[in-house]
C-alpha cells in the first residue's frame, strides 16, 4: 500500500508551531515510506477564512521546505461533492433533517449536566422524517449499539462505545458541511492512508470512522500527536512568545534549525539532537513519537539555531544579515565586508538578529562609550597609547595585509606598559564597549580610515575630558 498523508489547515490565521509540527510529521512519514504528502486547505468557514491566511500557510510551508506532491486541494471548491454524499446518506436513511432550536438544545444540555450526564443530542428528530427547510440541519445517524475500535499509532488501541456518541451535525442550515463530515469525504477521495494530527482531534475519530463505515469507505490509520505546552506547562499560546512559524523567520532563526527543533518536539531517536532533513526522513517513524505533551523551550531552540549558524556558509549568513539590517533601516557601506562581520560573531550569536545587534557598532557611527568601561579605560594615561596607535595606523600602506595585532604589540613594547593599557582604550575607542572581538579583527573590518577616525574621536574626547 502506498502511503499518502496530508496536512489540512484551516486558513483562519498564520501557520502556528503546532500546525507546522503536524505538517512536518506527516511529511516525514510519507517521505520515509516513499509515499505522497498532500496539502488541503479547509476553508469552508467562509466567515473566518481569508486569502491572507492561505498565503501565510504557503509562506510557512515554503520557508520550512515542506514540499507537497500535488495541486493544493480547497474544500470550498468541493461543495458539490459533499452535497452528493449528503444526499446519499439521506436516501439510505443514514442521516436526517433536524429542526431543533438552539434554545431547546441548550436547555437539554443544561439539564443533562445537572443530572451528571454527558451532554449530547437526545435524538428527538431521528425518526420524524422531516423535510428540508430554511432552518433544518442534517445529522448523521450514529449506530446505537456496538463500538468503534481503532489502533492509534501513538496512543495504542482505543475503543469507544457508540452509546457514548450522539448524532453529530454533518451539514448546517445553510448547507455548508461540518468538519467531521467533509474531512472524511476529502480523505477518502484523496486516498489518504494515514491521518496524522493533534490529539485535540482524538474525540472526533470514532465519529469519523462511523461515517467511513456507513459509506463503505476504507478507513485510514490514525496517529494523534500530543499538544505542545509552553515553558509554564500551559498550552502554547501567544503569551509564550512567537507561535507563528514566520515570526521565527523575522526573529532571525534559520528554517533548517526550526525544522530540527520541531521534529524533536515529541519525537526522538536515541540521544541525537541535530538532524539534517535527509536524516529526519531516513529515521522518522511514528513509533518514536512520545505520548506525553512536549514543552516548547526557547533556550533549546536558540542552542540548535546557534549550531546551525556555526555550520552555515558565511556568505549565506551575510545575506540574511543584510536583510535584517534593511529591516532596521541600516544601509551598509560597500566597504564593509558583511561576511567578515559574520565570521566575527557567528560562534557567539544565537540568531541572525543577535548577530546584527552584536555587529551594529561596526556598521553605524559610534554615539558614545559604555560608562563603566570609560571609567576604567579612558583615563588620562590612555592619551599616549591612542596617539601612538594612530601614528602607526597612519603609517600603514597596505591595510588588508597588515599585521594589526603586531602593530598594537609594538606600541605596548615601545611604551613599556601592560597590554591592557593599550588594548582596553583602543577597544573602547573602536567599539564603544569593554568586551568584544579582538582589536585587530575590528580594525580589519572597519578599514583604515574609519579605524583612525574612531581612534581620533576617542583621543579628542579624552583631551577634552582632561583639559
Amino acid at each position: 500500500m502506498k502511503v499518502i498523508t496530508r496536512f489540512a489547515p484551516s486558513p483562519t490565521g498564520y501557520l502556528h508551531v503546532g500546525g507546522a509540527r503536524t505538517a512536518l510529521f506527516s511529511y516525514l512519514y510519507a517521505r520515509h515510506h516513499g509515499g505522497q504528502f498532500e496539502l488541503r486547505i479547509e476553508d469552508t468557514d467562509t466567515e473566518r477564512s481569508t486569502e491572507a491566511s492561505v498565503n501565510a500557510i504557503f509562506e510557512g510551508m515554503n520557508w520550512l521546505g515542506l514540499e507537497y506532491d500535488s495541486e493544493v486541494k480547497y474544500q470550498s471548491k468541493n461543495l458539490a461533492r459533499y452535497h452528493e454524499v449528503l444526499d446519499q446518506l439521506l436516501e439510505n436513511d443514514q442521516a436526517y433533517y433536524c429542526d431543533c432550536s438552539k434554545e431547546r438544545l441548550d436547555k437539554i444540555r443544561e439539564q443533562q449536566m445537572k443530572n451528571g450526564e454527558k451532554p449530547r443530542y437526545d435524538g428527538k428528530c431521528r425518526e420524524l422524517g422531516l423535510k428540508k427547510s430554511d432552518n433544518t440541519i442534517i445529522r448523521f445517524k450514529t449506530p446505537k449499539t456496538g463500538e468503534v475500535k481503532f489502533k492509534d499509532h501513538v496512543r495504542g488501541e482505543i475503543t469507544v462505545a457508540n452509546s457514548e456518541l450522539d448524532d453529530l451535525v454533518i451539514a448546517r442550515a445553510d448547507g455548508m458541511p461540518t468538519y467531521n463530515f467533509s474531512v472524511v469525504i476529502d480523505d477518502a477521495d484523496m486516498g489518504i492512508t494515514h491521518v496524522i494530527r493533534g490529539d485535540d482531534h482524538i474525540n472526533n475519530t470514532p465519529r469519523q470512522i462511523n461515517i467511513y463505515q456507513a459509506l463503505n469507505l476504507p478507513v485510514p490509520e490514525f496517529a494523534h500527536v500530543p499538544m505542545i505546552l509552553g515553558d509554564d506547562g500551559a498550552r502554547l499560546s501567544k503569551r509564550h512568545g512567537a507561535v507563528s512559524v514566520m515570526q521565527y523567520s523575522d526573529d532571525g532563526y534559520l528554517p533548517e534549525a526550526v525544522l530540527n527543533y520541531l521534529v524533536r518536539l515529541g519525537w526522538s531517536h536515541g540521544d541525537q539532537e541535530l538532524f539534517s532533513k535527509a536524516e529526519m526522513i531516513e529515521l522518522f517513524d511514528l513509533s518514536g513519537v512520545n505520548r506525553a505533551p512536549s514543552s516548547f523551550n526557547t533556550g533549546k531552540l536558540n542552542w540548535i539555531n546557534q549550531q546551525y549558524m556555526q555550520q552555515t556558509d558565511s556568505a549565506r549568513l551575510a545575506q540574511l544579515l543584510n536583510n535584517r539590517l534593511a529591516v532596521l533601516g541600516i544601509a551598509v557601506d560597500d566597504s564593509i565586508d558583511l561576511s567578515a562581520v559574520v565570521d566575527m560573531f557567528k560562534d557567539r550569536a544565537h540568531t541572525i538578529n543577535e548577530l546584527a545587534e552584536m555587529g551594529l557598532f561596526l556598521l553605524q557611527p559610534l554615539t558614545g562609550y559604555d560608562e563603566k568601561a570609560e571609567a576604567k579605560a579612558f583615563k588620562e594615561s590612555a592619551i599616549e597609547p591612542l596617539k601612538a596607535v594612530i601614528a602607526k595606523c597612519e603609517a600603514i600602506d597596505d591595510w588588508a595585509s597588515a599585521d594589526l595585532h603586531q602593530m598594537i604589540a609594538d606600541v605596548v613594547a615601545e611604551l613599556e606598559v601592560g597590554f591592557g593599557k593599550v588594548g582596553m582604550p583602543v577597544r573602547l575607542a573602536l567599539s564603544g564597549q569593554a568586551q568584544g572581538p579582538a582589536n585587530d579583527a575590528i580594525m580589519q573590518v572597519l578599514g583604515k580610515d574609519e579605524s583612525i577616525q574612531r581612534l581620533q574621536n576617542a583621543l579628542s574626547h579624552l583631551r577634552q575630558k582632561f583639559a
